[in-house]
């Protein structure tokens, strides 16, 4: 990722309100609408946050072949992601749109696939070797890939935005969350400092200044259709994270 000076209407990350345990939180006026999704997700939030998964890399725990297979899965899921922000941007409804998108995408391609092709070499020298059918899209990131494709086809820009935002927003936070006590894993703290990283936090910090202004616009999206789309992606990341931890693939490839 590629560090950027602070937007004037940019969240503090640093000092972010924890509103992860608000499932049943109301639209309010003034309500950043970034702040709206995250709490609408709820409890569906926090298990981002608090998976296993993540939490033993930081303990220096996780059995390298888990990470290699949640690796060797996500190199083939970040492609179809890159796709739908290229989707977002062709039906972008100004130059700002236009550039969010585009800004994300080529941060997909340029620095997050490299940066997952080099985590897989390094743990690779610690003896994990490629997963069963590691060219083969697992059923949750199938899955999950299937319906960022849905709503890139039958939404508008607005709705893709919500879609790819719990991605990004919550390594984010697990990064930063897991950083202060994670041990110097030869291969996990590489992962864990990516994300924590001062430009990392700025590049998630000009995505939810993005988000907060889609309300600005003459044609404000349907917060509650937001809110959905949100929600059902938070629970793909949750699916995923599940997924690499249990190893999990289709029932004929185990």
């Amino acid at each position: 990722m590629t560090g950027s000076p602070r937007l004037r209407d940019e969240p503090d990350l640093r000092n972010e309100p924890d509103l992860r345990d608000q499932p049943g939180l109301r639209d309010q006026p003034g309500l950043p609408l970034a702040e709206f999704l995250r709490g609408r997700a709820g409890a569906v939030w926090a298990t981002l946050l608090d998976h296993p998964f993540p939490a033993e890399m930081a303990a220096g725990t996780l059995p390298p072949a888990k990470f290699r297979f949640y690796l060797d899965q996500n190199l083939l899921y970040l492609p179809e992601y890159a796709r739908v922000l290229a989707a977002g941007a062709t039906v972008a409804r100004d130059d700002a749109e236009l550039r969010r998108f585009s800004s994300a995408l080529v941060n997909i391609t340029d620095t997050e696939i490299p940066q997952n092709e080099r985590l897989r070499a390094a743990i690779a020298r610690l003896g994990a070797g490629p997963s069963a059918h590691h060219d083969v899209l697992a059923p949750a990131a199938q899955a999950y890939v299937a319906y960022l494709a849905m709503v890139a086809a039958r939404f508008g820009p607005a709705e893709i935005f919500a879609a790819i935002l719990p991605c990004a927003w919550s390594y984010g936070q697990i990064g930063r969350r897991l950083s202060p006590s994670a041990v110097d894993h030869p291969v996990y703290a590489d992962w864990i400092r990516f994300w924590s990283t001062d430009e990392a936090t700025a590049y998630e910090a000009e995505l939810l200044a993005h988000a907060n202004t889609l309300d600005d616009r003459p044609d404000r999206p349907d917060r509650e259709r937001l809110a959905t789309i949100f929600l059902t992606a938070a629970r793909f990341e949750r699916a995923f994270w599940d997924m690499a931890y249990h190893a999990e693939h289709w029932a004929d490839l185990a």
